[in-house]
């Protein structure tokens, strides 16, 4: 795909998805599924509110159309409309006269960031409450509020959204963003919309593997999912969380259980030979899906690729996640990294030398005046060199990569030219 600007577009379907109120169930989350429907092939689904999966159980679906707090004057001084974050999400159906007082116990502000409006949810326990800047709390009078939250919490569906891309072998790439959070930016509309462009993108690639790009609600969604399909886990060769992946800051990235899976050792190949800073982070059972995908039973290859790590940067869980905080450029290096992360894996094949005794001479099948016309002859004819040496089919072209020193792209560049000249065969 010509990625010119393709940054402006991942940015701009965010802009399209940020007005939606989503959850972890109900019409805002079906809403963004449909929109992101338009762009790729995806298989919605519905799982039934009491559904046992494993030690949780699917709850009841939540829906909101309208909240607001009034004055005795008739105002509107807390507004649904204004910003979906005003309400606690999954806040039950609420209408009540209060005083200033008995409001407070149901409001939440950031009082060090006193403009923005904190993010809050209540998705196992029946509560209400509203969330709204502390300049507008400190605004407040004394005086009876009126409190109306008309929202439905009854027996429905989880939903979440699957694309499966057919490969030339079943062996899996799986990619997993949350769809949950209403009006975030990087966490988490950054994941959705990069994920869904990854996947538009290689609908037109060949592809050695299969791909299932999963749009779920957090936790209980991976959860519900794996719960409904544990033949599938067998065939899941690698894995990605993708989460605040649109800021400005420089890569993280977070191991798999194993903690040296072919993920793992790709991602820090690829980080280590960028010329960028970069964070890596050892597993643990706290963050997004990947402790999930991750828990004993499965121990899948799933890491997780952040740029900011949640939590730390102070806009997370905050009205200033918005369109302002992601950038075009950041949105479209993410992509960009996650199609060569997936490429490395595509083309990570194992080999044989078939002329193993002594080096084979190069010249005489033009391999050395090919190399003449390229600036980085030396490389490349150094790339082959070891690609001969430690291809005795139980070495990979990343452990190669990895063992020279030299990047993936020399030696799988240098592999093609050498299967070219019928040196190299397959592993088996």
């Amino acid at each position: 795909m010509n990625s010119t600007g393709f940054g402006d577009q991942i940015h701009s379907f965010a802009a399209e998805l940020y007005p939606i109120c989503r959850s972890i169930t109900g019409n805002g989350l079906r809403e963004t599924l449909r929109r992101i429907g338009e762009r790729i092939p995806l298989q919605v689904h519905e799982v039934a509110s009491g559904t046992q999966v494993f030690d949780w159980t699917v709850p009841r679906e939540w829906n909101i159309r309208d909240a607001y707090v009034k004055n005795s004057r008739g105002d509107r001084v807390i507004d649904f409309r204004d910003s979906n974050l005003h309400v606690v999400n999954y806040s039950v159906p609420t209408q009540m006269k209060l005083s200033l007082q008995e409001l407070k116990e149901h409001l939440h502000t950031l009082p060090d960031h006193p403009d923005w409006i904190p993010y809050r949810t209540s998705y196992y326990r029946e509560e209400w409450g509203f969330c709204l800047s502390q300049r507008q709390l400190d605004s407040l009078l004394k005086d009876e509020y009126e409190v109306v939250i008309e929202s439905s919490l009854e027996d429905g569906h989880l939903t979440y959204g699957e694309c499966l891309l057919l490969g030339e072998t079943s062996e899996e790439i799986l990619i997993s963003a949350h769809c949950c959070h209403p009006s975030l930016c990087n966490d988490n509309l950054s994941g959705v919309t990069v994920a869904t462009f990854l996947a538009q993108a290689l609908t037109s690639k060949p592809r050695r593997y299969t791909y299932r790009f999963l749009f779920i609600p957090g936790t209980i969604g991976s959860i519900t999912w794996l719960s409904r399909n544990e033949e599938v886990v067998p065939r899941i060769k690698h894995g990605l969380v993708l989460a605040c992946v649109g800021d400005r800051g420089a890569f993280c990235y977070k191991k798999t259980r194993r903690g040296d899976a072919e993920i793992d050792r790709a991602v820090l190949h690829l980080f280590h030979h960028s010329g960028k800073p970069y964070n890596i982070r050892d597993f643990s059972p706290y963050g997004y899906d990947e402790r999930q995908y991750c828990s004993p039973a499965f121990n899948l290859p799933v890491g997780c690729l952040n740029r900011t790590q949640h939590g730390k940067f102070p806009e997370y869980h905050t009205s200033a996640d918005n369109l302002d905080f992601i950038a075009p450029a950041a949105l479209e290096e993410t992509f960009r990294y996650c199609l060569e992360l997936l490429e490395v894996l595509e083309r990570n094949c194992k080999y044989r030398n078939l002329n193993p005794k002594c080096e084979p001479q190069l010249g005489k099948r033009g391999l050395y005046r090919e190399l003449g016309g390229y600036p980085d002859s030396e490389i490349r004819e150094l790339a082959m060199l070891w690609v001969l040496n430690l291809s005795d089919g139980e070495n990979s072209l990343l452990d190669i990569a990895e063992r020279s020193g030299l990047k993936f792209t020399a030696i799988f560049q240098a592999a093609s030219d050498l299967l070219q000249h019928g040196l190299l065969g397959p592993s088996t």
